[in-house]
């Protein structure tokens, strides 16, 4: 063919510095565009064999090969597929806006599907412009009498184009790096850019150095293969050792045989597994084979909790395993990683349009060849498509789920604690999550045993007829005393004072010690209106508590009376909330509650950064009148004593309640101490 010279027939001016600062969010993933090319090509040409159009030589073997040159800065893609004429060199790379995917399948599709086609000629392969200075075009059409194509650019707006001289049938893109991407010369980095996008490309892919030294291996002769390259037989001669027989002689004894072995030049290994796990049928796959492809691609060696293998054909064709790792910490550190595919071809990590935000703690991969990319396959278009394949995930999630809790209970029990703080981040944001998993919520209560909130309904004396009665009468006088109220404790150490008189009583509470639980169970109270969440200190609840007897009343209240005044004078606090009960507990001195109202309210300026603003007088110093030393105040208020017991019971019920300040605490070390040493008085 004559040399040609022409223009790109590009849509814009300045196509090439939109491809390097828009189009592409990584500069290193021109090599999924040209690796992709290069399958996309390899898979046309199977097509066409099977179609009967063409015909592959019988020992072809699908392959793209890249090569790195550090001395001369260049880098090598080559592929195996069908090749191109000049005449589609013309219009598939000179003319961008064409696609040579597009073209054809417009020509088969009736014979082909597009699940098949996974890369596109065109604007993917002018990603190779964002790290050369120059690119050269080599192919070979399969069509008969085709002849090779040699076409270059400088990443300008102009092209050479010529016949080529290359023999085998395919294509090989050169790239002359830039300044700035010299680092893609190095095998060492062009390996791990491979192993990022292209682990699991459905052709092998095959890395080298150019003139790099020839490497071998010596493997047994049994296990020759045709294409291996012999440099030399060896022989091995059998090994001996003497050894004394049954009548005691020393004789020579055969301990190995002898060995024919083969000398070759090493194998080259594919960085591209082309039947990855999720391309299986899950009764395919072992649990080892899932606990092995955890480890490999995520390089994780804490063994997941369990998986969750997605297979699905039908609206869209989508497939994937999901991972539940072991978290052991709190929520807002836990970060997971869904590798998102599209035909085996990596897209990104973590694309919010696919993987619904509260699974992004998990690790896994979905591919899914439907997803509707653009230009550079980097993003989604935001359509109702994508937001079905989010909810049909977001669904298999929730049936794995609450199917494990009926069928597996004892197992889904023994996960719990680590899938808690992700299945009630899926309830906060996700209604139909939350719906699909409202029976599959676990309660874990004082004895470490996990219940339902059936169960918490019904351990509290309500029903589920009750939890499920409408509520909306606002006339209702007694609308939240007739609540089931579900105790809980946020910390069983710092409680356990409160843990004791609940145990005392015979009552039950549930542990909610992650930071999720508050806004979890505040939305559960909104959905299940007859139940009401409150924390074993918020009040003295009446079982702990005896009734003033009627002609007790007057006196009682005449001491009650005299222990605030007391207490607010010894430790100078006017405004200080003091109540008197006579707990039925004789050990309690001192105790401190805070209303649930209080708490979550604190808990949401917390939340917000606004707990430097003063809330005022929120908790309250319950004082127990049947304790000695209560007594004790109330008897000798003008002792030399009373101050010193009167601040130690506030601080032991602040220790009980929540931790105590520096201050305080420097303060109350100080005065035990000044206790002791009245007592060796």
């Amino acid at each position: 063919m004559a040399a040609k010279k022409g223009s790109l027939s590009i849509s814009s001016e300045n196509i090439f510095p939109i491809i390097k600062k828009w189009v592409y969010s990584d500069h290193d993933i021109f090599a999924r565009e040209l690796v992709s090319n290069g399958c996309d090509a390899i898979t046309k040409l199977k097509k066409l064999d099977m179609m009967g159009e063409y015909q592959l030589p019988d020992d072809y073997k699908p392959a793209i090969k890249v090569e790195v040159n550090p001395e001369e800065k260049t880098l090598k893609f080559t592929d195996n597929g069908l090749g191109m004429t000049a005449d589609e060199v013309e219009e598939y790379i000179t003319q961008i806006a064409f696609s040579g995917a597009t073209q054809f399948l417009e020509k088969y599709k009736d014979k082909t599907t597009e699940d098949d086609m996974i890369g596109h000629f065109g604007l993917g392969f002018y990603s190779a412009f964002m790290v050369a200075d120059e690119v050269h075009i080599d192919t070979l059409s399969y069509k008969e009498g085709a002849k090779p194509v040699h076409w270059v650019s400088n990443g300008g707006t102009e092209y050479e184009m010529e016949e080529g001289s290359k023999q085998e049938v395919g294509s090989t893109m050169t790239l002359y790096l830039n300044e700035d991407s010299l680092e893609f010369a190095n095998e060492y980095r062009m390996r791990e850019v491979l192993e990022k996008y292209c682990s699991f490309m459905p052709v092998e892919i095959f890395l080298s150095k150019a003139n790099a030294e020839p490497e071998y291996e010596t493997i047994d002769e049994a296990d020759l293969k045709d294409d291996d390259e012999v440099i030399e037989h060896i022989h091995e001669d059998a090994k001996m050792e003497e050894k004394e027989n049954e009548n005691g002689e020393k004789e020579m004894v055969e301990t190995e045989p002898a060995k024919e072995k083969v000398k070759i030049k090493k194998r080259p290994v594919s960085l591209s597994d082309i039947h990855p796990l999720w391309t299986k049928h899950p009764n395919e796959c072992s649990d080892e084979d899932y606990l092995n492809f955890y480890r490999k691609v995520f390089m994780d060696y804490k063994e997941p909790l369990f998986w969750i293998h997605l297979n699905m054909d039908y609206p869209f064709n989508l497939k994937g395993i999901l991972y539940f790792p072991r978290i052991n910490t709190e929520y807002d550190s836990i970060e997971g990683t869904i590798k998102l595919y599209n035909n085996q071809v990596f897209i990104a990590d973590n694309i919010k349009e696919v993987i619904p935000e509260y699974l992004m703690v998990l690790k896994g991969v979905i591919d899914c060849p439907d997803l509707p990319l653009n230009v550079s396959r980097s993003a989604l278009q935001n359509d109702g498509f994508v937001n079905k394949i989010s909810e049909y995930i977001s669904k298999k999630v929730a049936d794995k789920l609450s199917g494990m809790c009926k069928t597996k209970r004892e197992d889904y029990e023994k996960y719990w604690d680590n899938i808690s703080p992700f299945i009630k981040f899926g309830c906060l944001k996700d209604e139909k999550f939350c719906d699909k998993m409202k029976d599959a919520v676990l309660f874990k209560n004082l004895d470490h045993k996990y219940l339902t909130l059936k169960d918490c309904i019904e351990a509290n004396g309500g029903t589920v007829e009750d939890q499920n009665a409408k509520t909306d009468d606002q006339n209702t006088e007694n609308k939240e005393e007739n609540k089931t109220v579900i105790y809980y404790v946020t910390d069983e150490i710092q409680q356990s004072q409160y843990i004791n008189m609940f145990k005392n009583q015979g009552m039950d509470a549930v542990i909610l010690g992650h930071n999720i639980d508050s806004p979890f169970i505040t939305q559960l109270e909104q959905r299940n209106q007859n139940i009401k969440f409150q924390r074993i200190d918020a009040d003295v609840t009446a079982g702990a508590k005896e009734e003033v007897a009627e002609e007790e009343k007057e006196a009682f209240q005449k001491k009650s009376d005299s222990l605030v005044e007391i207490f607010r004078k010894e430790l100078g606090n006017e405004n200080l909330d003091v109540k008197i009960e006579k707990l039925k507990d004789e050990n309690v001195a001192s105790m401190m509650t805070l209303s649930e109202e209080n708490r979550r309210m604190q808990e949401m300026m917390k939340m917000y950064g606004m707990n430097g603003m003063d809330m005022g007088t929120t908790s309250t110093l319950i004082l127990n009148a049947n304790h000695p030393l209560v007594q004790y105040v109330v008897e000798h208020k003008d002792s030399e004593n009373t101050s010193i017991i009167c601040k130690q019971l506030y601080d032991l019920a602040m220790l009980a309640h929540k931790p105590l300040s520096p201050e305080e605490m420097t303060a109350f070390v100080q005065r035990s101490n000044e206790i002791m040493m009245l007592l060796t008085k």
